[in-house]
C-alpha cells in the first residue's frame, strides 16, 4: 500500500485544484483551473455550479494522467464552505447559480430573524451567529425566489448541497446525496451537539427536510466514482470543509493547537477537543471533524477578506502585477505612515459580524504612494488575526481552559510571503510556524481519505509527517504593537454600520 496515491480535490472560492499526494504527504502532481466570479448586484457573489463540476473533472483527469500509472487508493474532497447549490434530483439540473459564502443578499432576512429572537437558539444549537455567511438563509432565499422551487422541494424533487455534496452527486453519477459533519455544521441548520439536522430551525426557515443530504463522518465511505469518469471506480473516503481540512492537514490534533489559513479569506481554528466552548465574543463554535461518530470541536474566527484584498489591489487598482511583488513593496517602507485599509468589501466577519460595513482606506496624505496601500492591505490580515486571537483568548480563559496556543500554524497562498509571516508574529505576539507543505487544505483532504481507506493506523501516523519549514518569532515592542492596534481599531470603528 506504500506505493498508492491519494487524490485530493480542493474546490475553492477562486479556483479548483486536484493534487496527487503519496501517503507521506509529498505532492506528486497538481493541476488548477481559475473559477469565474459573478457579481450580478452589489453584495451578491455567485458561481456557476456546472463550471465547478467541469473544472473538477478536468483537473482530476489531468493529474491522474501524470500519476505514472500508480494506483489511487482513495479520493478526498475539500471545498469552499457555505456556498449553496440547489438542483433537480431527476436530472441534476441546477435551478440557480451557486450562492457563494461571501454573498450578502440575505442580510435583511438575517436582521428579521434576529428581531424575532432566533439568535440564542441558533447559537445554542449550531454554535453559529445569524449571518448571511451561512447556508441556511441562502437556501431559504432560493426557495422563495426561484419560480416553482418551493413546490418542487416540498415534493422531494430538489436536492440542496454545499459544494462537497454537489461534487459527490456528480462523481457518483447521482447515486449519493451526502455531506460530512463539518460542512453540515456550517449551514445554520445542524445541531452540533446531537449531530442531526434541527427540525425547529428548518421550520423557522421553511426548509423541507427532504432537501437535505445525509450527514456522514469526515473519514469514511462516500461511495465510488462512476467508472466512466476516470476509467475505473475510485473510492471516495474523505470529505471536509476547507478550514477543517486545513486544520487536519496541519496536524492540530491536540486541544489548544491552532492554525490560520490565508486564502481568499482568513480562517483561524482552535481545537477545543471533545467539549464545546461557547464564545462570548461572537466566535463560532464549530467542528474540527467527526471520526468514528465522535465530534472534535473548535472555536473559529472568520475573516471574509484576506488574499482577496491583494487581488483587489492587483485587479481593482492595478498598482501591482502579481501578488509576489507585495513582499518587496512592504519592506521598502519603514512603517505604515498611519495608513490603514479596512477590507470590509463584503462586510466584516468575526468578531464584528457586520454585513453592512464597507471597506475604506484611512490616513491618506500627499506622501501616500501605492506602496503604502499595498502594505496596508497586508497589514490588515495581521490586525484581523490579532482580533480573533484576542477574542479566543478571552473565550477559553472564561471557560477555564486552554490559554493561547504555543504557536500559530499558518498555511495558504499568502504565507509564502516572509514579510506577512513576520508581521503576523509581531502583531499577534505569538510564534508563527510555516509548514513544509503550505497547501494543507488539500493535504488534509488527502489524509482524511487515507484514514478512511485504512492507509493510516490513526492520527499519530499523520502527525509524524508534519514538519516546520520556518518559524517566525515575535520581535515587536509591546508599546509599538499597542499603538498600531489602536489605529486599526479606530479605523474599524469608522466603517461599522452601527457607528455613532
Amino acid at each position: 500500500m506504500a506505493g498508492e496515491l491519494l487524490l485530493a480535490i480542493d474546490q475553492g472560492t477562486t479556483s479548483t485544484r486536484a493534487i496527487l499526494f503519496d501517503r507521506f504527504g509529498s505532492v506528486q502532481a497538481s493541476a488548477q483551473q481559475e473559477l469565474t466570479q459573478h457579481f450580478p448586484f452589489d453584495g451578491r457573489v455567485e458561481h456557476d455550479g456546472n463550471e465547478i463540476w467541469r473544472d473538477t473533472l478536468a483537473v482530476c483527469r489531468d493529474v491522474l494522467a501524470r500519476g505514472d500509472g500508480r494506483p489511487v487508493a482513495a479520493i478526498g474532497i475539500t471545498n469552499q464552505r457555505e456556498t449553496t447549490l440547489l438542483w433537480e434530483r431527476a436530472t441534476g439540473r441546477l435551478v440557480h447559480r451557486a450562492i457563494v459564502w461571501q454573498d450578502r443578499r440575505t442580510a435583511q432576512l438575517c436582521r428579521e430573524l434576529e428581531a424575532d429572537g432566533l439568535g440564542p437558539l441558533v447559537s445554542e444549537r449550531t454554535g453559529l451567529v445569524i449571518d448571511p455567511y451561512f447556508s441556511g438563509t441562502k437556501l431559504a432565499w432560493l426557495l422563495d425566489h426561484v419560480p416553482g422551487a418551493r413546490t418542487m422541494a416540498e415534493r422531494g424533487e430538489l436536492a440542496f448541497g454545499t459544494v462537497d455534496s454537489w461534487l459527490l452527486w456528480n462523481l457518483t453519477g447521482g447515486r449519493l446525496h451526502a455531506t460530512d459533519a463539518t460542512n453540515a455544521a456550517r449551514t445554520m441548520l445542524f445541531d452540533i451537539r446531537r449531530q442531526a439536522w434541527d427540525d425547529e430551525l428548518l421550520g423557522r426557515l421553511r426548509i423541507p427536510h427532504a432537501l437535505l443530504p445525509e450527514v456522514r463522518d469526515s473519514a469514511g465511505d462516500f461511495g465510488e466514482t462512476n467508472p466512466s469518469l476516470f476509467g475505473r471506480a475510485i473510492p471516495i473516503r474523505g470529505v471536509a470543509g476547507d478550514q477543517h481540512a486545513a486544520t487536519f492537514g496541519q496536524a492540530c490534533f491536540t486541544p489548544g493547537m491552532m492554525k490560520s489559513t490565508y486564502g481568499t479569506g482568513c480562517f483561524a481554528v482552535l481545537n477545543t477537543g471533545t467539549e464545546m466552548v461557547a464564545s462570548r465574543n461572537r466566535m463560532l463554535t464549530t467542528l474540527c471533524w467527526r471520526l468514528n461518530g465522535q465530534p472534535t470541536y473548535a472555536l473559529e474566527g472568520a475573516i471574509f477578506v484576506a488574499g482577496a484584498a491583494i487581488q483587489w489591489v492587483r485587479d481593482g487598482l492595478g498598482v501591482i502585477r502579481t501578488a509576489a511583488e507585495t513582499d518587496a513593496l512592504a519592506r521598502s517602507l519603514d512603517n505604515n505612515a498611519g495608513v490603514y485599509l479596512v477590507p470590509a468589501f463584503t462586510g466584516l466577519g468575526a468578531p464584528y459580524w457586520d454585513p453592512d460595513a464597507r471597506g475604506a482606506i484611512f490616513g491618506l496624505t500627499r506622501d501616500t504612494s501605492h506602496r503604502h496601500i499595498v502594505r496596508a492591505a497586508l497589514e490588515a490580515v495581521g490586525y484581523q488575526t490579532a482580533d480573533l486571537l484576542a477574542a479566543m483568548k478571552d473565550d477559553v480563559t472564561a471557560a477555564g481552559g486552554l490559554g493561547l496556543p504555543a504557536a500559530l500554524r499558518v498555511d495558504g497562498g499568502m504565507v509564502a510571503n516572509d514579510w506577512v509571516c513576520q508581521w503576523l508574529a509581531d502583531i499577534c505576539d505569538v510564534p508563527v510556524e510555516r509548514p513544509e507543505v503550505i497547501e494543507t487544505t488539500a493535504l488534509g483532504a488527502a489524509y482524511l481519505a487515507g484514514l478512511g481507506a485504512g492507509l493510516y493506523g490513526g492520527l499519530d501516523d499523520i502527525g509524524k509527517a508534519w514538519s516546520c519549514e520556518q518559524r517566525f518569532a515575535p520581535g515587536m515592542a509591546s508599546g509599538e504593537r499597542a499603538r498600531l492596534v489602536g489605529g486599526w481599531k479606530d479605523a474599524v470603528s469608522r466603517v461599522r454600520s452601527n457607528r455613532a
